[in-house]
């Protein structure tokens, strides 16, 4: 049986993508391997939603291409974002390449790296749940797919180009979905989308998700239900009421805001004001007290001032979000903001990024001292580590969890009581309470 390595780049949307592709190769008999050594194939799954992150998926091209021509392996297969970016001239600057798998032709790998024959159909117009799916995560925590491309055609992003337009899963689909990573020991999944608010606007004439959490709940053996990609403006007085009501439904949510100056947002095509940013996290807050809200912000947008910054600035102050992601604006190539005038020093974005990532330093340690001595729940991602509703797989910080000694440590998958002792930045730690598990996968 020949044997498959596989490296995937980028979001977790990517991460989802990279598992229909394995399913599709495990069933045409590829053996899965973790790494490289002894493969006889490998598979890259790339990302090209900035500049950085295409040179880190030719960089990942070159190194399997090395390994290829020293025969440590026999082909190399190359899908994703990438190949949307850059079509067939990928194999123009990397011959090496045996074949290329588009976005919209994930059911096709195993005939493309067998046949040697790149796969790169036109947008898709929908989108359906995969026939095999081999999971990559660790079997207590699941990303689920309900929707693919993106309608919202921010100034700055390729996600449009690259994915396609917004289309999502049938509803039914979803739920047996759901339904088989339960089975297959899934105790957390997160849903996620180029924007999960909008599920089911293509498809039934206006947005499903507080439909589809509803139904969702009711899947056995799944303790905690994240939503991820969610816009503030779609987030809807029925959706938050769905939450309020089901405790499986953590009280998390991430929220890309991008940025908080009117004159800003006006530039990035965004949908969303100054004044209904706040308005829902407000409201989000007085429905769920103990809500998490994470977000991103992009620095130095074109024509971004210090007066816009400094307005974003004290917003993160104010608004205590329990995690930041901070980007610096990158000038891509066919998007609207490439090619509009004020373009910002790369010195001042990166002097906004460092004082931006200072003021959110300053949240957290506030939000640490508040949580020390505090007793949370815990999913264990290992017998040590594990995370609360707060963190998000992947993306968000972990608690250490001290085992007293005579203890019995818990195993990952369990949900355990732990007492925070300390905090630094996102990384927590806390000490094991007895009579644990709360709950057990």
């Amino acid at each position: 049986m020949p044997k498959l390595f596989i490296v995937s780049l980028g979001c977790p949307k990517n991460l989802s993508d990279s598992e229909v592709m394995a399913g599709e190769l495990a069933a045409a008999g590829w053996e899965l391997v973790p790494s490289e050594e002894g493969a006889d194939a490998a598979l890259l799954n790339t990302c090209a939603f900035l500049g950085s992150a295409v040179g880190e998926s030719e960089g990942e091209i070159r190194r399997l291409l090395r390994l290829k021509a020293r025969g440590r392996l026999s082909k190399v297969l190359v899908a994703g974002c990438l190949v949307e970016r850059e079509k067939e001239a990928l194999l123009e600057k990397f011959p090496g390449i045996d074949a290329l798998v588009g976005v919209n032709a994930l059911s096709m790998a195993a005939e493309a790296i067998e046949a040697g024959r790149s796969c790169i159909p036109a947008s898709a117009t929908r989108i359906d749940s995969p026939r095999v799916k081999a999971r990559l995560t660790a079997p207590h925590s699941a990303y689920l797919k309900i929707a693919d491309g993106c309608g919202n055609r921010c100034a700055y992003c390729l996600i449009p180009s690259l994915r396609g337009p917004f289309r999502s899963k049938p509803f039914e689909s979803v739920l047996q979905e759901a339904a088989r990573l339960a089975e297959s020991g899934a105790v957390e999944i997160s849903l996620i989308a180029q924007d999960t608010t909008s599920y089911g606007q293509d498809l039934y004439g206006r947005p499903r998700l507080a439909g589809l959490l509803k139904e969702l709940v009711k899947i056995q053996g799944v303790r905690w239900w994240r939503l991820m990609y969610v816009y503030p403006e779609r987030v809807s007085k029925e959706l938050i009421g769905v939450m309020k009501a089901n405790r499986s439904v953590v009280r998390y949510l991430d929220m890309p805001l991008q940025h908080i100056s009117d004159p800003v947002l006006r530039r990035m095509n965004r949908s969303s004001t100054s004044a209904s940013i706040k308005a829902k996290i407000e409201e989000l807050r007085r429905a769920m007290p103990d809500i998490a809200l994470r977000t991103n912000f992009i620095v130095g947008f074109p024509g971004e001032t210090a007066e816009d910054f400094e307005e974003l600035a004290a917003f993160v102050k104010e608004a205590r979000f329990s995690g930041v992601g901070v980007f610096k604006y990158s000038r891509e190539k066919g998007t609207p903001a490439a090619d509009m005038p004020d373009q910002v020093p790369e010195r001042i974005k990166t002097e906004r990024a460092e004082a931006l990532v200072r003021v959110q330093s300053e949240v957290v340690d506030g939000i640490n001292a508040a949580l020390k001595g505090k007793t949370v729940e815990v999913l264990m991602d290992s017998p040590k580590f594990g995370r609360t509703y707060r963190d998000a797989p992947d993306i968000d910080g972990h608690v250490e969890v001290e085992v007293p000694e005579g203890s019995r440590p818990p195993k990952a998958g369990d949900i355990v009581k732990a007492r925070i002792t300390g905090a630094a930045g996102y990384l927590r730690a806390g000490t094991l309470l007895p009579n644990f598990p709360t709950r057990q996968s």
